[in-house]
């Protein structure tokens, strides 16, 4: 398997009848034959709407398994996909859509009043479900009467294979470009440890529009493991499944752990056939750690990663967690490098490598580290040195090759594993009228580990919170509005007029080791 297209080729002659998807909303399944040959049709149905060698196709609806025939159908054609974000307002989606140049839109029915929000530059809509008479296609329809013929186009392992988007510290977001060689890499070097095998029942319940979702995925089929897909993280549908389909490998972000840990029948449920949990994306409290390393009884592998990075590029092991004992300290620390893979610590203004336990930002350099974002040369090469070495604009330090986590140099905040960028939102206040200037900072929170906090300076008294908070909600993903505001007389910036981030935060985090939650 040297391409995304050769994972479900190969299992087709391998393993045609096993089990590959079960989805759990209808429990609707596919065998590693059926798989393959939908996705087949997939292909020719978009060659018939002329997707070719590298043209982009989308998908944006909740998890459903039809992304993952439309995702090997597009890469049968060494098309690129693009998984939109669902939790995003209307115009996000419009840009990310347009930016991508998407040839080919594969949409839920749930999200099609989006669509009459926005203004696309799109060819064709495909909807997914049975919305009635909307003028589009079903994927039904659109499928029916296809070859299963595979159109097996010659693909370079170093083309690009995914296009996730990235929040974007100027506000706008940037097309993260995936090679197939990018994903091999993570698959068969970084998430080794975790020993993926055909036997691997695998749990598939994060958002597929993130590398944790979509990639997590795609690791299970890749090992010919039976996946387990959930549309969403309910938790009640976590702890059913686990022990319905006796599931041994899964991936959680640390709010998702709390939240589980928070079921009041958790207790008496039985987790047994769990082996290895895979957590990462935000970080997470001791105490969570530790409790869900009680519950669960399984091998716990912390991963820190970008999309940018094509997910984890950290592995703190089982081993490492040492509760209690003479190696305690390492349940802060995000682990070592995974194999063919080097960091360094960096100081951010002379670009120089710091000594051993000096705070600095963590470059990263590899075979899972992206192509570069997809029409933007300046912020790839802004990001990505000529050595290789890409900059992450998180900040950490290294004690014997152990990366631990500090601070974040982007002033990026994350919330419930989602990453959100101030920039976007302060976009958004000022376009508000009664406002003169506005800061946004991450605040401590115990539920989603970080929440956000606008700090506005408004020409208007009569501006109120609410009206703040519903302008934002119009203009931006819920989980990306403020949760609090703060009004300030006049917010503080040194003399080239940068906002002095740190000093704003620094009365939220005070009596905390690290600056972030």
């Amino acid at each position: 398997m040297k391409t995304l297209a050769d994972i479900s080729r190969f299992h087709r002659q391998q393993r045609p009848d096993k089990r590959a998807m079960l989805f759990t909303d209808d429990n609707r399944q596919w065998s590693f034959k059926a798989l393959d040959i939908e996705a087949c049709q997939c292909a020719n149905a978009l060659e018939a709407l002329g997707v070719g060698n590298q043209d982009r196709i989308a998908y944006l609806d909740k998890n459903q398994p039809e992304y993952f025939t439309f995702l090997f159908g597009g890469a049968k054609l060494n098309a690129v996909s693009v998984a939109v974000n669902w939790r995003l307002a209307p115009t996000e989606m419009e840009y990310i859509l347009n930016h991508s140049e998407s040839k080919v839109l594969l949409i839920g029915e749930e999200f099609l009043p989006h669509l009459a929000e926005m203004n696309l530059d799109l060819e064709h809509i495909i909807v997914l479900g049975d919305p009635g008479d909307t003028g589009y296609l079903t994927y039904q329809q659109w499928l029916a009467g296809e070859s299963s013929e595979d159109p097996d186009y010659p693909a370079d392992p170093a083309d690009t294979c995914y296009q996730l988007y990235t929040s974007g510290t100027t506000g706008l977001p940037k097309g993260v470009e995936t090679t197939h060689n990018n994903l091999l890499a993570m698959m068969l070097g970084g998430l080794g440890p975790l020993e993926f095998d055909d036997t691997a029942v695998n749990l598939v319940c994060m958002p597929l529009f993130h590398i944790s979702g979509s990639g997590w995925g795609v690791v299970g089929l890749f090992a010919g493991a039976d996946s387990i897909l959930l549309k969403e993280p309910d938790m009640q549908e976590i702890l059913r499944a686990i022990p319905a389909y006796g599931v041994t490998h899964s991936v959680f972000v640390p709010a998702v752990l709390q939240f589980l840990l928070a079921q009041p029948n958790i207790g008496e449920v039985d987790l047994s056939s769990m082996k290895s949990i895979a957590y990462g994306a935000s970080p997470i409290t001791e105490q969570v750690l530790v409790s869900a390393m009680e519950m669960f009884g399984s091998n716990f592998f912390q991963v820190y990663g970008l999309t940018e990075s094509t997910g984890g590029i950290t592995m703190l092991l089982p081993q490492d967690h040492d509760p209690g004992g003479p190696r305690a300290h390492l349940l802060r620390s995000c682990g070592k490098a995974v194999v063919g893979h080097e960091l360094k610590i960096v100081d951010a203004d002379s670009e120089q490598e710091v000594a051993e336990g000096g705070v600095g930002e963590i470059w990263l350099k590899g075979p899972q580290i992206m192509r570069g974002y997809w029409r933007n040369e300046q912020a790839t090469s802004d990001s990505i040195d000529a050595d290789g070495w890409f900059k992450s604009g998180d900040a950490g330090y290294l004690l014997e090759g152990y990366l631990f986590i500090h601070d974040r140099v982007k002033d990026m905040i994350i919330s419930g594993g989602e990453n959100i960028y101030p920039a976007e939102i302060e976009n958004a206040l000022m376009k508000l009228e009664g406002i003169s200037d506005a800061a946004v900072i991450g605040v401590p929170d115990e539920r989603w580990g970080e929440t956000v906090k606008a700090i506005i300076t408004r020409v208007d008294e009569g501006l109120s919170e609410q009206d703040v908070i519903s302008h934002c909600r119009k203009n931006l993903a819920h989980y990306k509005c403020p949760t609090s505001i703060d009004w300030m007389q006049e917010i503080p910036r040194n003399p080239s007029g940068k906002i002095l981030k740190t000093e704003l935060r620094k009365p939220y985090w005070q009596g905390r080791e690290r600056n972030v939650s």
